[in-house]
């Protein structure tokens, strides 16, 4: 079946909020996240993230389904945590676009959705007047027990993109990962690209 995809835009999205946390839960259930997700939080998250100025939430469908999904927002709109680090290090964050996640069911990947993920995200924050894009990807170690013999980074299809890490700057995000009994606090690498 072929996938479309397209922003979401107002009641779309509050439509497709619990088909969305479903979805982030299922994916990001695997290495390297290995997230024992709520489907509360998820729901608040979405809607928290979606109600940003300029926010665009862009899923991918196959017929009706949802089987992708990405987020980007003005990263001057995002919790003091988040911006914090840029600020610490003299980024400013008014012209900077957060890009939040992009999940994708393992059937669907190798098909070009996670470039229109990118290619759809980057047009918003162009719109939005953004200036560079960033996002953060979890830093698992390469021995690590749950990572699958056959795991591929995507660091290359980044740096395909035009993204590459940003030298030291790492912080940390906390969730519940699957076997804890609680949440615990896991390394973020910020990646960046000018837009």
């Amino acid at each position: 079946m072929s996938v479309t995809v397209r922003p979401l835009t107002g009641g779309e999205i509050a439509a497709a909020i619990d088909d969305l946390a479903a979805l982030r839960i299922a994916v990001f259930a695997a290495f390297p996240y290995l997230y024992d997700g709520d489907i509360g939080y998820e729901a608040d998250y979405l809607k928290h993230f979606a109600a940003a100025p300029d926010a665009v939430l862009v899923a991918a469908f196959a017929g009706a389904r949802i089987v992708g999904a990405a987020t980007a927002s003005p990263m001057w709109a995002q919790k003091a945590e988040f911006r914090a680090p840029f600020e610490q290090r003299g980024i400013a964050t008014d012209r900077l676009f957060y890009f939040g996640e992009s999940v994708l069911l393992p059937e669907y990947r190798g098909q070009g959705i996670g470039h229109a993920f990118f290619d759809q995200r980057e047009e918003q924050a162009r719109r939005s007047g953004a200036t560079a894009a960033t996002f953060a990807a979890v830093i698992r170690p390469h021995d690590h027990p749950a990572r699958p013999a056959d795991y591929t980074p995507l660091d290359a299809f980044w740096r395909g993109r035009g993204y590459a890490p940003v030298d030291g700057f790492v912080t940390e995000l906390a969730w519940k990962e699957h076997g804890e009994a609680d949440e615990s606090p896991k390394p973020m690498q910020y990646w960046l690209r000018q837009l």
